[in-house]
């Protein structure tokens, strides 16, 4: 068994090949072993490499309205007038812990991803309160 630290794509490849030449080894055998060390490897490298970033919590909501088949109004009960919608939509104003809490339990998007990054762009922030 040579195991080689994966650094490249061409590494990945390589051990992602191996990977699927081992599938079927035995727990207890140095091929199953093999197996576990390159599957540790690649799922370390494909961390590294091939994360993806949780979604824009607005662009998650109007994902949700397009796949329900939503509108605007449909979203009023959830966070508010027909104004203070367009105001969250357009980015102008955040979420807040309520409306959160409301999209969350009506439209089955995770409260972590309406909460967002947290870095201050406008939608991605929580503001406590109404």
């Amino acid at each position: 068994m040579q195991i080689r630290p994966i650094r490249s794509e061409a590494d990945h490849e390589a051990a992602v090949a191996r990977i699927a030449e081992l599938i079927s080894a035995r727990p207890d055998t140095a091929e199953g072993e093999e197996l576990d060390v390159l599957a540790t490897l690649v799922d370390a490298y494909e961390a590294k490499h091939d994360s993806v970033d949780a979604p824009d919590p607005i662009a998650a909501i109007e994902f949700r309205m397009e796949q329900q088949q939503l509108t605007r109004k449909d979203l009023e009960p959830l966070i508010g007038s027909r104004a203070r919608v367009s105001e969250v939509l357009m980015r102008k104003r955040t979420l807040t812990l309520a409306m959160i809490r409301r999209v969350r339990n009506e439209l089955g998007i995770s409260a972590d991803v309406l909460i967002g990054r947290g870095d201050g762009e406008p939608g991605e922030r929580v503001l406590v309160g109404k």
